[in-house]
């Protein structure tokens, strides 16, 4: 069982930053890779980013790439999304979630799911 708690999320304006922080529950976060999504308003969730479970592996959405970058600290059992260059349609809840396996950019291949924070982003 792993619980996930994410933080960090907020009001910035266009152009600005923000970084998200995800601390997982349990003894074995190395064997999970973990990734974000997103949810707008009126929307499907959708894949941001993922990592592999000793980090070697990233994934992106192309959609954030070259702005978003994820990252873990597995001593400390917590994954982070560093957000540059943010934009209005960037505005949702940003959820992590953890699935014991490779990446993926599929919601339903992750088993475990924290409950969201907030960014919003004013243009």
């Amino acid at each position: 069982q792993v619980q996930l708690a994410e933080s960090g999320g907020g009001l910035v304006q266009a152009g600005g930053s923000l970084r998200l922080a995800c601390a997982a529950s349990g003894r074995t976060f190395s064997s999970y890779t973990m990734g974000w999504f997103r949810q707008a308003p009126g929307k499907e969730r959708e894949f941001v980013a993922a990592i592999s479970g000793s980090g070697g592996t990233l994934y992106y959405a192309d959609s954030v790439k070259g702005r978003f970058t994820i990252s873990r600290d597995n001593a400390k059992n917590t994954v982070y999304l560093q957000m540059n260059s943010l934009k209005p349609e960037d505005t949702a809840v940003y959820s992590c979630a953890a699935r014991y396996g490779a990446g993926s950019s599929e919601t339903y291949d992750y088993k475990y799911w924290g409950q969201g924070t907030q960014v919003t982003v004013s243009s």
